[in-house]
């Protein structure tokens, strides 16, 4: 599990619930003292791994929320603006109890890759920078220590011109080297966690499919979606003769 900078339930008590810890996924924000604490109130519950969300820091414009927008009476402002840097609200994210957050930012555009070195410098958790998309920026990825790369693109509703992850993955692997590579952003079958595999990836994250089971039948509903991606892997591993995930290769796919 990768617990979001923006959770509703700290830290502590996810991994109390859970029973081990979750890895950390950390968003900055203007100020770096802000993320300084957040990376040390992570480290300090256990968490092994940061993953360091990278491709959000010039904000979005999501005209296709902004379109369907009229139609959702919910109020949806304290997490999605209409466009450019995000307006910054503690209320509901117990991440940021205790510490200063008078004028800041959810983003910080000026980020360069030098917050990689600083992070490495600063935490003994494992580095993970969420959001590659690109060979290019895999190499630098590993240039600067990362101990991984999950491949996404925020769902697809930040750049919404953007290639699909799956598109992107081939490329980022050949860039990353031996460096690990995930991948999230359209999984929705076991097909396509066997496709993921095939090209690559060492692991694929999912969003989507456990609110669904969330929203419709509470904590019995988010196992039911896990049964239902691992026997729909499990059928598609027999299916092509390859019983064991060490033995899904590249010859098992082709791209259209």
């Amino acid at each position: 599990m990768i617990l979001s900078t923006q959770t509703s339930i700290p830290i502590e008590d996810v991994n109390k619930a859970y029973g081990k810890p979750v890895w950390f996924q950390l968003y900055t924000t203007s100020r770096w003292d802000v993320t300084e604490k957040l990376v040390k109130r992570a480290e300090d519950s256990g968490s092994p791994v940061l993953v360091f969300t990278i491709d959000q820091q010039a904000g979005r414009n999501t005209e296709t929320q902004a379109r369907i927008r009229p139609q959702d009476t919910r109020n949806c402002a304290s997490c999605h603006e209409g466009g450019g840097p995000a307006t910054f609200s503690q209320q509901g994210k117990p991440m940021y109890a205790g510490i200063d957050t008078n004028g800041i930012a959810l983003v910080d555009p000026a980020l360069t890759w030098t917050a990689v070195d600083q992070l490495k410098k600063f935490t003994r958790m494992k580095v993970v920078l969420k959001g590659i998309v690109t060979r290019e920026d895999a190499v630098l990825a590993r240039q600067h220590g990362a101990d991984g790369i999950i491949v996404s693109n925020h769902g697809g509703r930040a750049e919404e011109s953007g290639l699909a992850t799956i598109d992107c993955l081939a490329e980022v692997i050949d860039g990353a080297g031996p460096m690990p590579v995930m991948i999230d952003g359209g999984i929705r079958r076991g097909t396509d966690v066997y496709k993921a595999l095939a090209l690559g990836a060492r692991a694929v994250g999912i969003g989507r499919p456990y609110l669904w089971g969330l929203s419709a039948f509470g904590q019995a509903g988010v196992e039911r979606v896990l049964d239902i991606l691992r026997a729909e892997l499990q059928l598609i591993m027999r299916q092509c003769g390859t019983p064991t995930v060490k033995q899904i290769t590249r010859a098992s796919i082709q791209k259209a």
